[in-house]
């Protein structure tokens, strides 16, 4: 009976003792309503700073909520435009088929567009390139 509880107490303190086991999150985002790191409250065509990490927000002027982007023209400060359609949180190099000059947001935050390869494949690329 001792050696049982003492078997007992030691599973229940390996417990304590080990990490938790690591779970695959299996959830997706598929859209900008789960996309994190959006900023809030920013203008169309106003100046912006980053195009390439975390460049999402939404223009809440007149109760839009339009998503923008920041981008950089050629020759001209970053600001943000109007984005295309946002397909959420996915890998840069997955394949994109079906999603072709859409944009997305890879889980560390850097802007991502749907375009083709050198081979004719469709996949997620950086969009600051």
């Amino acid at each position: 009976m001792r050696l049982s509880v003492m078997a007992a107490a030691a599973l229940v303190g390996a417990g304590v003792v080990m990490p938790p086991a690591a779970s695959a999150d299996t959830t997706e985002c598929n859209d900008a309503f789960c996309t994190p790191g959006i900023t809030p409250g920013v203008i169309l065509g106003a100046n912006c700073d980053n195009t390439s990490y975390y460049v999402f927000g939404t223009d809440t002027r007149n109760g839009w909520g339009r998503l923008v982007f920041c981008g950089s023209p050629r020759r001209y400060e970053p600001r943000y435009f109007r984005s295309p359609p946002m397909m959420g949180v996915k890998n840069l190099n997955d394949d994109c088929t079906g999603y072709e000059n859409d944009v997305a947001q890879a889980p560390d935050g850097l802007f991502l567009t749907c375009g083709a390869t050198g081979s004719d494949t469709m996949v997620w690329q950086r969009g600051d390139a």
